[in-house]
């Protein structure tokens, strides 16, 4: 049985006692806490180990061991400026698997969420449309979301099948309304 690296924990935060406070919550919740990033199991889905890794990121290395890991589902607890290129850049990588805090006392809500019943859209393919809707280009979103410009058409056109519309500008309307309704 494999459960979903989705619902692993990610967090990237500022500081070491930001992080010691959050892998004691995981920690309480059942969690194997363990400094450094690189897996040696042989199983590529760790998820049900339910393994959170920690440590600092200094360079862009440890950041790939860091997103490798939690591809592979392990939980994540990095400490790295977020207003530097690495720590942006590991956001919105992690962001691309799942959900990501930057807020140490957050609970990332590691359960399955209950359908609601409308459409969901993954965080990358709200982004995307939430930056079409302010004017931008799809390839200016693309590049604002680290994305290149042919995963972004892909995510957009994966939004516009979950939505169940044709075309883009369809797409984006949709999206508004759906944020309109709270959804």
């Amino acid at each position: 049985m494999t459960g979903d690296p989705a619902l692993a924990p990610r967090y990237v935060v500022a500081s070491g006692a930001d992080a010691t406070a959050v892998l004691r919550r995981l920690a309480r919740a059942g969690w194997t806490t363990r400094e450094g990033f690189a897996l040696t199991d042989q199983a590529w889905d760790v998820t049900d180990a339910r393994l959170a890794l920690y440590g600092r990121i200094a360079d862009s290395d440890t950041a790939e061991l860091a997103l490798y890991a939690a591809a592979r589902g392990a939980g994540i607890v990095a400490i790295s400026d977020t207003t530097a290129d690495i720590g942006r850049a590991l956001l919105a990588d992690l962001a691309r698997i799942g959900p990501v805090t930057t807020d140490p006392d957050a609970d990332l809500g590691t359960e399955p969420a209950d359908d609601a019943g409308g459409p969901v859209l993954a965080p990358e393919q709200r982004a995307l449309l939430e930056r079409l809707a302010g004017g931008e280009t799809i390839a200016a979103a693309a590049a604002a979301e680290f994305l290149s410009l042919r995963t972004a058409n892909r995510r957009i056109a994966e939004a516009r099948e979950v939505l169940g519309v044709r075309t883009t500008r369809e797409a984006v309307l949709a999206y508004l309304r759906m944020r309109r309704e709270g959804a």
